[in-house]
């Protein structure tokens, strides 16, 4: 069932239809969600980007819309992503299919809206398609909050970013252009599924213009954050001034303001 104040729109765009779902009004900002699906957690961060004065729109890629996060789901959606063709869960330098699609929904969004630009947010599976979209001018504002394809089981899979060459090349062009940070990225420091080198490869390619958050999820931190986190927005998120993840919060919410509404 659609929650309330959310716009539900089924939007074909390359020949492929989708369910995307719209809150908002005012410049666009993509958010697309984490494993297992467009969860509750994800529309409470969408609800906050929309109160900036944003028009946010949720593509849903995986699941089902607004069920609860529970393991099985969790185990099922990620088994479904390991084998579909949108996702490229392992294969390094190559963007993910499904990636075409978002930005040919960026271009809709900002055709609809307006703005100066649209923003992008991915989430773990979909942390580096907000990288990937940059391609495209429109993509003025993206973050990236725990991206994790590929998988790093091996080094060099530890230090990829999940784009293709041709794609680094002009995202690394559009950055020298734009002023720092040009994009964010967040993690845990002990998030096996988000190596520390992927967000050193980041800060080699594109320098200043990459802003790192990291926060410390080691054994006896100060805010007694689990060595498992992962999900810095949702899953991991403590609604409460002073905690890093709240702060992280800000940053990102900060970003897509002073990108969008300036």
């Amino acid at each position: 069932m659609t929650e309330p104040e959310l716009e539900a729109r089924q939007l074909e765009l390359l020949g492929e239809t989708r369910e995307v779902y719209c809150l908002g009004t005012g410049p666009a900002v993509i958010v697309m969600h984490e494993v297992p699906g467009l969860h509750p957690g994800v529309v409470a961060f969408a609800r906050r980007v929309a109160a900036l004065g944003l028009r946010v729109y949720l593509p849903s890629l995986l699941g089902e819309p607004f069920e609860p996060v529970t393991t099985g789901y969790s185990l099922r959606s990620m088994a479904r992503a390991c084998v579909a063709s949108e996702f490229t869960t392992w294969a390094t330098r190559k963007t993910s299919p499904v990636v075409q699609w978002l930005r040919a929904l960026a271009k809709l969004a900002h055709g609809e809206c307006g703005g100066p630009g649209v923003g992008a947010i991915g989430m773990c599976l979909t942390g580096g398609f907000a990288l990937a979209m940059m391609v495209d001018d429109i993509v003025i504002a993206p973050v990236l909050s725990q991206p994790s394809l590929p998988f790093g089981v091996m080094p060099w899979q530890k230090r990829d970013l999940g784009i293709d060459d041709d794609d680094l090349a002009t995202i690394k062009q559009r950055c020298a252009a734009l002023p720092a940070p040009a994009l964010i990225g967040l993690r845990f420091t002990g998030d096996r599924l988000v190596p520390a080198e992927r967000f050193q490869r980041l800060r080699d390619e594109l320098g200043d213009r990459f802003l790192g958050v990291e926060i410390d999820s080691s054994r006896g931190n100060p805010h007694g954050i689990p060595r498992i986190a992962h999900s810095v927005l949702t899953h991991h998120f403590v609604d409460q001034p002073g905690h890093p993840t709240h702060a992280a919060l800000e940053q990102v919410l900060g970003f897509f303001r002073s990108r969008l509404r300036a």
